[in-house]
């Protein structure tokens, strides 16, 4: 395929596209992957969009101030909108349900998108536009199976991604070229981008919406930091006098104004004023809180989170960074200088992707010092890597390959990516999602049986009781249950936070205590089960005690458990006796988990009262 540049209208069809298909991946995802993406940014927005009232659950992070709560405002905001709109027109409960939890996944899918686009755009400014590479780092960041798996998920660390992705392709990197006035006058003669209609802008501005983006992305997600120190300081070691003190004095302003906006932020949100980001640093690394979560091998990231991330890319990344670190240090070893002889094309990316690789190894050397690691704390470094990678990969894939074998490979690629993806999304623990929407839908039932009410409210004779007995936030909640007449209750996980470090290995949180005896804890806290009739209401009057004092209350009682639990409750006794406990639904969740509590189905027993 010939490459040639793009006008602003193919540019715009592109990014259409791939909202397209961001859209497409939000609104089929049917699976759980981690409880942050519920309890640390909707949980917060219901709170913020309906009031202490609407049955959201706080976790202690936020009780502690140890988040900030933009990320949580932007959802509730569009909260809030969806909502006033479906009380004007009057629409149905379930039809309201549905709506509210689109609209977080629609919002999100505009960031999956903008992060695919910048991600292009940052190739284009390496590569050139409509070069073989920069076609290659789009179609890896379109076909990449971690960006169908999270993405479109609103967890902080997917808006900090296209926060970071949207900076680094508005950075001004030809400050990285020599400092001579040829060297920068070749780069915009060069047609590298110059009719980009982010360029257009005059330099100062792309680093100041450079600035105010990285901004944002450090205040939501503080480890953000060290890819701008690495960027910054290269950025300082090589700008003229002029271009440092431009760089220094946009990084203040803009610093200031994204903590002033975060502070006030904040200060609404815990009514008092705070520094999140402080007080997580404190929480996480100096009182080692960070670690009750799980802690991993010091090769974790090499090892499993980079496979992860990047999949069939891994090889060529990893081909990408020893490609351009390699003669660098070779180079500095010999004390040979870098080659300007070359053209405005070949000297940015001689800067850029060994600056790249650098950001990696030190993003990722600095988190492998912390115990606790997930594969998500290095996903703001998945558009770098899609760019280095499309760096060997690119003429190996435009234009098309001709060969038979080259082909093959091509789509073995591509099915193995389209697999991975699919299994994660739609099968892989997608029961402790189903179990919300049945949950939901039965209590809607009982509302349309109700007195017809406004929209926001909900009847107080049809409320559904449920207990989870389950580890700790193994379900999403009142973003997806929606109602607050569906009083729930479920096991919960404090960490240690007034224990001291010397007594911490001995500490078993709610979770851990019913675990280690579920019929001892159900037969500590449950009264006689299952006996008498006052043997269940003190069950259920316990359950219940966050929400209302009243157990007699019409409507349904739930169980909810993974089927791992279905034989202590079974030998119990709970299911067909005298409690009138039956099965009411169960559900597929997954062929395989890491935590034996959440192994099998999801069950729900029933209980009419």
């Amino acid at each position: 395929m010939p490459e040639k540049a793009l006008d602003d209208s193919d540019h715009g069809h592109v990014f259409l596209f791939l909202l397209a298909l961001r859209l497409l991946n939000a609104l089929t995802i049917r699976t759980f992957f981690q409880p942050d993406e519920y309890y640390q940014a909707l949980e917060p927005a219901w709170r913020i969009a309906f009031g202490h009232d609407s049955g959201a659950w706080i976790t202690w992070e936020w009780r502690y101030q140890l988040r900030s709560s933009m990320h949580p405002a932007l959802f509730a905001a569009v909260l809030s909108i969806v909502s006033a709109i479906s009380d004007r027109c009057t629409l149905p409960f379930a039809l309201r349900s549905e709506l509210l939890i689109a609209a977080p996944k629609i919002t999100q899918a505009l960031f999956a998108a903008l992060t695919d686009y910048c991600s292009w755009k940052l190739a284009e400014r390496l590569y050139g536009r409509g070069s073989s590479r920069a076609w290659t780092a789009l179609a890896l960041t379109a076909c990449s199976p971690w960006q169908w798996f999270c993405s479109t998920r609103t967890l902080s660390n997917c808006l900090e991604t296209a926060l970071t992705s949207a900076a680094l392709s508005s950075w001004p990197w030809h400050w990285l070229l020599p400092a001579s006035p040829a060297g920068k006058q070749r780069l915009r003669e060069s047609g590298v981008a110059q009719d980009d209609l982010c360029l257009r802008l005059p330099s100062g501005i792309r680093l100041r919406l450079a600035l105010l983006l990285a901004a944002f992305a450090c205040v939501l997600r503080p480890t953000n930091t060290l890819i701008w120190i690495c960027v910054s300081v290269s950025a300082l070691l090589r700008a003229t006098p002029l271009e440092r003190h431009a760089l220094v004095r946009e990084a203040v302003l803009c610093g200031f104004s994204v903590l002033a906006l975060s502070a006030t932020s904040d200060r609404l949100y815990y009514g008092e004023w705070a520094f999140p980001p402080l007080r997580f640093v404190h929480f996480n690394i100096a009182k080692s809180l960070a670690v009750f979560y799980g802690t991993n091998r010091a090769d974790y990231y090499l090892t499993e989170g980079l496979p992860l991330l990047l999949t069939t890319a891994l090889p060529w990344a990893l081909v990408a960074i020893r490609r351009v670190l390699w003669p660098r240090i070779t180079r500095i070893a010999r004390k040979r200088p870098v080659d300007n002889n070359t053209g405005s094309d070949a000297q940015l990316r001689q800067h850029v992707l060994p600056l790249f690789a650098t950001t990696t190894v030190v993003f990722i050397f600095s988190l492998s010092l912390i115990s606790h690691k997930e594969v998500r704390f290095i996903y703001p470094l998945l558009p770098i890597l899609h760019v280095l990678a499309a760096e060997p990969l690119g003429p190996h894939i435009f234009p098309l390959p001709g060969t038979l074998a080259r082909k093959t490979v091509l789509a073995a690629a591509l099915a193995l990516n389209i697999s991975i993806a699919a299994y994660a999304t739609l099968v892989h623990q997608r029961g402790v999602i189903d179990v919300l929407h049945v949950l939901r839908h039965h209590h809607e039932q009982q509302l349309a049986l109700a007195e017809p009410l406004p929209p926001a409210t909900s009847s107080p004779t049809a409320v559904s009781t449920v207990a989870f007995l389950m580890p700790c936030h193994s379900t999403p909640w009142r973003s997806h249950l929606v109602h607050p007449g569906i009083d729930a209750w479920a096991l919960t996980c404090e960490p240690p936070i007034h224990v001291p470090l010397s007594h911490r290995s001995a500490y078993r949180d709610q979770a851990d205590q019913f675990y280690d005896d579920p019929v001892g804890w159900l037969g500590r806290h449950l009264g006689d089960l299952p006996g008498s009739e006052q043997g269940l209401a003190d069950c259920w009057r316990g359950f219940n005690t966050h929400f209302h004092d009243d157990w007699r209350r019409t409507g349904d009682v739930h169980l909810v458990f993974f089927a791992q639990l279905e034989p202590t409750l079974k030998g119990m006794g709970l299911l067909d006796g005298p409690t009138g406990y039956r099965q009411c639904w169960r559900g597929f969740n997954t062929h395989f988990h890491d935590d034996w509590r959440r192994s099998g189905d999801v069950v729900v027993w029933c209980r009419e009262v």
